[in-house]
């Protein structure tokens, strides 16, 4: 939300480092030091080390305890990696992966085929057999998505639930949501129907979480930091502003303009700031301290997230679905994720954050931060891939580089990868594990958690 003219986020610190073996004098004796072992999946990530205030509102918000938190921070980065190893063996098969329990110590991939399930147990996880694979949950999604007229407030939001192997359609009736899917044709086999009062709408209303205005007429919040060659400035939301709107910092002092925007279809911006203003990895945690951000890895349905904005602070809550579609009286947003995070007018734009990584940008929701409520984030890797952004890290080396090897197909930081992207690193092909943004110190052969040999 937008608030008409009138702070807090998480993240975490990840240091990454790689080992150089330097050559030995040669000896006849000595034999060569053993390669180094890459690091783990939570190291790489940051998993291991969370900043105190991302823990802090876990145990608040989630009923954790400290050591819960910290476990549950370590298993979702693993399972992560386990999911993506997963997702690319299975290929059409596949048909979604979430965790569960308090310390998402439980990974379930599902399958098609039940041939399938004991290549899933050997990787790690628990088997799923259901009927229907993402891919064809995602064609029947794109239906109900393309059957909407108008702003259908009626049938406000439609998403795709790995959990349940449906597409689920909320609506405000049962009959609104029938004639919904008669229009789409999509088989009602697939389909759950939600019905719920709710309306999300857009909350209107740099570091990440701050307060930005725009145009001496309304209030939003910073997302994450962010740059383009030499310009610096900030991810926000697209119904903050349109382009070349004005903007002025938390403090009233002059800052910036929108150099893009979209809303609805996607609702993604970003402002440009001038040189008065700095561009840093820090997102405004609780008591205004600052917490780092390590990367942008995609977190999975069921993970921790955190919240920082201008009017409500820091807030934590899961993920429930990715790739929805929500209906605002301005208009259809597709392809946001939809979390039990709350929000009020005035967070629109900030922070969402899992463990270390950046995931996206306040949209809407309904309810408030008093009663709880259902929030949706503008995922941040296609906002980077969108307009050519590089979100500002940690690492230290977010920098674009030119592919490796000459090739199109060559790993290059600062591009936003999939899962089951194929690139070539020094000469060997390697296949993407989890949907991220590549940082200057996430070289393929050190960075096991993103990237396997294909």
């Amino acid at each position: 939300m937008v608030h008409r003219h009138a702070g807090a986020g998480c993240a975490a610190l990840a240091v990454l480092g790689a080992l150089v073996l330097t050559g030995l004098p040669e000896a006849a004796a000595v034999e060569p030091p053993a390669p180094a072992a890459p690091p783990s999946v939570a190291a790489t990530l940051g998993a291991d080390n969370p900043a105190p205030a991302v823990l802090r509102a876990l145990e608040r918000d989630l009923g954790l305890t400290a050591t819960q938190a910290k476990t549950r921070l370590v298993n979702e980065a693993e399972a992560g990696t386990r999911a993506g190893r997963l997702q690319n063996t299975l290929g059409g098969r596949f048909a979604g992966a979430w965790v569960r329990g308090a310390t998402s110590a439980d990974l379930t991939v599902a399958t098609t085929e039940a041939a399938d399930v004991p290549a899933i147990r050997a990787g790690g996880a628990r088997a799923a057999v259901v009927k229907t694979a993402l891919g064809d949950l995602k064609t029947a999604k794109a239906k109900l998505d393309g059957a909407v007229t108008g702003k259908a407030l009626d049938t406000p939001v439609r998403y795709i639930d790995v959990r349940t192997n449906r597409v689920t359609v909320q609506a405000t009736s049962r009959a609104a949501a029938d004639a919904l899917i008669a229009a789409s044709g999509v088989d009602r086999k697939v389909v759950d129907i939600r019905v719920s009062a709710d309306q999300p709408r857009a909350l209107y209303d740099v570091r990440g979480g701050d307060a930005y205005y725009i145009d001496d007429t309304a209030r939003c919040s910073v997302g994450f930091a962010v740059t383009k060659g030499a310009q610096q400035g900030f991810a926000t939301a697209g119904h903050c502003g349109k382009a070349g709107a004005k903007t002025a910092g938390f403090n009233n002092v002059a800052q910036g303009t929108f150099q893009a925007s979209v809303f609805p279809g996607r609702d993604m911006a970003w402002v440009g700031v001038n040189s008065d203003w700095t561009a840093t990895p820090y997102v405004k945690g609780e008591g205004d301290q600052n917490v780092q951000t390590a990367g942008s890895v995609q977190a999975l349905a069921g993970a921790a997230i955190c919240r920082s904005g201008s009017t409500t602070g820091w807030h934590c809550g899961t993920i429930q679905q990715h790739d929805t579609s929500v209906n605002y009286a301005e208009g259809t947003v597709d392809g946001v994720t939809r979390t039990t995070v709350c929000a009020e007018p005035g967070d629109s734009g900030g922070s969402y954050i899992s463990g270390t990584q950046a995931q996206g940008v306040t949209s809407g929701g309904s309810g408030d931060c008093t009663s709880g409520g259902t929030t949706f984030y503008q995922p941040i890797n296609p906002l980077l891939s969108t307009y050519g952004l590089t979100l500002k890290t940690s690492t230290g080396e977010s920098g674009t580089s030119a592919p490796q090897d000459g090739q199109a197909g060559g790993w290059a930081a600062g591009q936003v990868y999939e899962v089951g992207v194929r690139v070539t690193y020094d000469g060997v092909s390697y296949q993407c594990l989890q949907a991220h943004q590549a940082q200057g110190a996430w070289q393929p052969a050190l960075t096991p958690a993103l990237w396997q040999r294909a």
